[in-house]
C-alpha cells in the first residue's frame, strides 16, 4: 500500500513538494531541498529550528494551512524557546511539529542555513548634494528675569538670527525632549530641520552628523541602503526576502489572499513593516562590533536568566554605533501593489480594470504613523506611483538612469517578479508593466529556488556532446573542475534560469519552439521521460552532485514557464517600441537582481528583449535602490519623481489589440519572425536559422 503523503510549501524559499504524512517539519525541509538550523540533530535541545505554520486558505497554492494540521503544541519542549505571544502566531519547532495534513510553513531569516545571496549592492552613480535633513548646530543665552523667553520662542529667535531660519514648527514629540535637550550641555543643541519647515530632532551639543535609509520594497525581496546625510556616504546595505512571499509570489495572489481573507491586508501590511524595522535593525547593526554569546555553565549563578552578548572588538576599528533613533529620514519605492499594503489602501481596484491607483502622488508620513522603528517625528517619504502596477520602484529606475535628460533612445527592464519596462529618450517616454511571474526566480520550476548556497547560478551546455557544466553558489569552481560531492547542488536560481534557456536553445537541446530536440537526444543519457510524470525532462546535475540525493532537472514544464516569462517581456519591448515608431534601441539597461548577474550574450540569445548590439547592452544593478537614494540625498530628486510619475505614458500591454500576438511570436528562441544580426556568429547558423522542425546540422564533407 502507498504511503499517504501531503503537501507542503517553505516560504520565502518558494520550495514545495508532497512528503509523507507523519514526518516532521524538519524531514520534510530535507526532502523538499530546504535548508533549516538543526544544530542539535534533531535532539530537541537547541530551538534553532522555529518556524511558523500559517493559518488561512492560500488560493494560490490551492491548499488550507492550519496549525491544527501538525501535531500538538509540546510544552516541555517548546516553551523554553517559543513564548505565549509568538506561539499564539503560529511559531514552532520543526523537530516536534509532525506534519498531519497540508501545510505553509514560513521560515523566518535566524532559522535559515542556507541565507539566500541578495545582491542589491548600491552603485556609484552621481548625485547632487540636498538632502531633506539639515543640521543647525546653536548656543543660546540663557532665560533669566528679564529675558524670560518661552524655550521654542528663543530656539527660533536664534536659528532666525544666526541662519535665517523662519516659520518653523515642530513635532509635539519633539516639542517634549525641548527642555531637557537646552539644559544638559550649556544651551548647546543641535536641531534637525525637515524641508527647512520643521524641527524633527533636538540633541544636545554639537552633532556633526545625520543618518537616512533608502528602502527598495521588492514583491520577492526588500533592501536598504544606509547613508550619512552629512556626507553622502553609503554606510551599510542590508537585505532581506519580502516577508509577505508567504501569501503568494506575485502581486496579484496578494491581491486574491486581501479579497478572500479577512483581515488580509493588515496581515501583509503587519509583515512588510515588521520586515522594514528588521532591515533598519540590521543596516544599523552593522556600524556596531559583533557580539558573541557568552555560554554560561549550568548551576553558575545567572545561568537560568536571559542570555548575555559580549562585544568582539577588532583592533584598530572605529564603530559609528549608529542608534534607531539616529534614523531621521526614510525614503521608500515600491509597485503599486506593494505600496498599497505597505499603507494599509485597498489594493482591489489596482487589480481590476482599469488598474487605477488610490494615489498617484508622493506621500510624506510620520514613521509613528506606519510603525517604522526610527526617530519618532521623522518623515517617510514614499515615492509616487505612475499607474497599474507601474509604482515607486519605477520612477526610482528613471531617477537613477535618467533617460529623460538623453537624446539616446533607452530600453530599460527592470526583471523582478513583476516585469517593468521604460522606452524613450528626453522628447517622450513609455512605461508598461508584464507578468513575467515568479518563474525568472524559480518559484515555479521543478527545482527552481532563491539564489542560496547550493543554486546552480551559471550553465554552459556543449553543443557538441549536450554535457553540461556549471557553477553553484559557495563553491568557487565549475563543475568540471571539481569532484562531484563538492558540488552539493540544491536547485537552479535566477541567473542560472536565464542561462539555461539560452544553453539549451544554442546548443540543439530544444528546437527554437522550446521543444524537446529528440533526434538529437536519442542517444543522450540526459534526456528522458520522467517515469511519473511521463513528460520529457533534461539532467543539468546528477544526484551524485547534489545534496538532495536526486537528479537536477529541467522539465518541458519549466521550459514553457520561462519562456512564458521571456515572451511577456519581448511582446512588452515591441508594443512600446511600435507605439513610438522605432525598429530599434541605442542600449539596452537591465535592472534589478538579474541586472547585476545577467550574462548579456545570453539574454539576447534567449530573446529576452528585440535585437541590439551586444557592447550596448548593460546590467545597471537595483537601480530602483539607486532611484530611492538619489531622492534620500537630494530633496529636488522627489520634485523629479512626481514630474516623472504623471509625464511618462504608460501602455496598458493586455489590452493592446496585438498583444497576444506579439506574445505568441516573442515565446520562440530568439524569436519566431524577427530577425537578430548580432547573433550572427554567436548562435551556430543551423540553430539559429533553423527551419520549423528544428536545426538541422550540417552536413560534414571528407
Amino acid at each position: 500500500m502507498a504511503q499517504e503523503t501531503v503537501n507542503v510549501i517553505f516560504q520565502p524559499s518558494g520550495r514545495r513538494g508532497k512528503v509523507p504524512k507523519g514526518c516532521n517539519i524538519i524531514e520534510a525541509s530535507r526532502l523538499i531541498g530546504v535548508d533549516i538550523e538543526a544544530l542539535c540533530g534533531e535532539k530537541k535541545v537547541c530551538g534553532k529550528c522555529i518556524v511558523r505554520v500559517e493559518e488561512g486558505h492560500f488560493e494560490k497554492y490551492n491548499i488550507q494551512s492550519s496549525m491544527d494540521h501538525v501535531t500538538p503544541w509540546q510544552e516541555e519542549l517548546e516553551a523554553k524557546f517559543i513564548n505565549a505571544e509568538d506561539r499564539e502566531k503560529g511559531f514552532r519547532l520543526g523537530c516536534v511539529a509532525n506534519i498531519e495534513e497540508d501545510i505553509l510553513v514560513f521560515v523566518p531569516e535566524e532559522s535559515r542555513a542556507g541565507k539566500q545571496v541578495v545582491s542589491k549592492a548600491a552603485r556609484d552613480i552621481n548625485i547632487d548634494f540636498d538632502p531633506a535633513i539639515k543640521l543647525y548646530t546653536i548656543k543660546l543665552k540663557k532665560p533669566d528675569f528679564e529675558d524670560k523667553v518661552g524655550d521654542w520662542e528663543r530656539l527660533c529667535n536664534g536659528l532666525t538670527r544666526e541662519y535665517g531660519l523662519t516659520g518653523l514648527t515642530l513635532d509635539i514629540l519633539t516639542l517634549r525632549t525641548l527642555p531637557g535637550a537646552l539644559r544638559a550641555k550649556d544651551w548647546v543643541v543641535t536641531v534637525s530641520v525637515w524641508n527647512d519647515k520643521e524641527v524633527i530632532r533636538i540633541q544636545p551639543g554639537k552633532v556633526k552628523h545625520a543618518y537616512g535609509i533608502a528602502i527598495d520594497v521588492g514583491t520577492t525581496t526588500c533592501a536598504g541602503y544606509l547613508c550619512d546625510l552629512t556626507t553622502m556616504e553609503v554606510i551599510s546595505t542590508s537585505s532581506l526576502m519580502n516577508p509577505q512571499c508567504k501569501y503568494g509570489e506575485d502581486v496579484m495572489a496578494r491581491i486574491t489572499f486581501h479579497m478572500t481573507t479577512p483581515g488580509g491586508l493588515k496581515r501583509m501590511s503587519d509583515d512588510i513593516i515588521e520586515g522594514i524595522n528588521s532591515l533598519i535593525k540590521k543596516a544599523i547593526a552593522q556600524t556596531h562590533p559583533e557580539k558573541k554569546k557568552i555560554r554560561k555553565k549550568k548551576g553558575q549563578e545567572g545561568s537560568d536568566g536571559p542570555d548575555e552578548y559580549r562585544e568582539i572588538i577588532e583592533e584598530g576599528a572605529e564603530y559609528l554605533r549608529i542608534n534607531k533613533e539616529d534614523i531621521e529620514d526614510v525614503t521608500i519605492g515600491f509597485n503599486t501593489a506593494m505600496h498599497h499594503i505597505l499603507l494599509g489602501l485597498d489594493p482591489e481596484p489596482v487589480g481590476l480594470a482599469p488598474f487605477p491607483p488610490v494615489i498617484h502622488h508622493s506621500l510624506d508620513i510620520k514613521a509613528r504613523d506606519l510603525c517604522i522603528d526610527i526617530n519618532p517625528s521623522s518623515y517617510i517619504f514614499a515615492m509616487p506611483n505612475e499607474a497599474g502596477f507601474v509604482g515607486g520602484d519605477n520612477v526610482g529606475v528613471l531617477l537613477a538612469e535618467e533617460p529623460y535628460k538623453s537624446d539616446e533612445i533607452q530600453l530599460i527592464i527592470d526583471i523582478g517578479t513583476n516585469g517593468e519596462l521604460i522606452l524613450g529618450n528626453r522628447h517622450k517616454l513609455y512605461s508598461s508593466s508584464c507578468a513575467t511571474g515568479p518563474a525568472m526566480e524559480g518559484a515555479q520550476l521543478a527545482f527552481g529556488m532563491r539564489a542560496a548556497p547550493g543554486a546552480i547560478e551559471r550553465i554552459e551546455i556543449d553543443p557538441e556532446t549536450q554535457d553540461v557544466d556549471y557553477r553553484v553558489i559557495g563553491h568557487d569552481k565549475s563543475r568540471k573542475f571539481s569532484k562531484p560531492e563538492d558540488m552539493k547542488a540544491k536547485g537552479i536560481c535566477g541567473s542560472g534560469i536565464l542561462d539555461v534557456l539560452a544553453e539549451l536553445y544554442r546548443s540543439g537541446v530544444i528546437t527554437k519552439t522550446g521543444v524537446f530536440n529528440k533526434k538529437a537526444l536519442k542517444q543522450n543519457p540526459r534526456f528522458r521521460k520522467n517515469p511519473d510524470t511521463r513528460q520529457p525532462e533534461f539532467v543539468l546535475a546528477w544526484k551524485e552532485d547534489s545534496s538532495i540525493g536526486k537528479d537536477i532537472v529541467i522539465t518541458q514544464k519549466d521550459v514553457r514557464q520561462i519562456q512564458l516569462a521571456k515572451g511577456a517581456l519581448y511582446a512588452g519591448c515591441k508594443l512600446m517600441m511600435k507605439r513610438m515608431g522605432i525598429k530599434k534601441v541605442d542600449t539596452v539597461k537591465i535592472a534589478g537582481a538579474f541586472g547585476t548577474h545577467v550574462d548579456r550574450e545570453k539574454a539576447l540569445i534567449m530573446g529576452l528583449f528585440p535585437d541590439c548590439e551586444i557592447e550596448k547592452i548593460h546590467g545597471v544593478g537595483n537601480a530602483a535602490g539607486d532611484g530611492c537614494r538619489a531622492a534620500l540625498l537630494n530633496r529636488k530628486k522627489r520634485d523629479e519623481a512626481n514630474w516623472c510619475a504623471r509625464n511618462v505614458q504608460y501602455l496598458e500591454l493586455t489590452v493592446e489589440p496585438t498583444f497576444e500576438h506579439d506574445f505568441m511570436e516573442a515565446m520562440q528562441m530568439p524569436h519566431m519572425t524577427d530577425e537578430f544580426p548580432h547573433l550572427e556568429g554567436v548562435v551556430p547558423d543551423h540553430v539559429l536559422h533553423q527551419g520549423p522542425k528544428g536545426p538541422v546540422k550540417p552536413e560534414v564533407k571528407n
